[in-house]
């Protein structure tokens, strides 16, 4: 599976109407999932001040994001294929 980042603005949204939407996400990705076209919704970034929302998707294409996002009703500005990298040792504490 490929990571995409899916980029949004979102003025005026709360944290609590976001939460409400992106577990929508979460349902159209099993939804899609279940129907044979693969994608994951990973976890979000949600930076109120700047009323932007960064969610990471892992799916086979960038066309299968797209689906889930329009599934769930919310609005992107774009997709973008990333690499997802993760700590490969212990995280220093402090």
């Amino acid at each position: 599976m490929n990571s995409y980042l899916v980029e949004r603005y979102l003025p005026g949204v709360s944290e609590a109407e976001l939460r409400i939407a992106l577990d929508r996400l979460h349902e159209a990705c099993t939804e899609l999932s279940a129907r044979g076209n693969p994608v994951r919704y990973v976890g979000s970034m949600f930076l109120p001040e700047e009323e932007t929302c960064f969610c990471r998707l892992d799916g086979d294409s960038p066309g299968a994001a797209a689906k889930a996002n329009e599934i769930a009703q919310l609005p992107f500005a774009r997709i973008t294929a990333g690499l997802a990298i993760s700590p490969t040792g212990p995280i220093p504490s402090g």
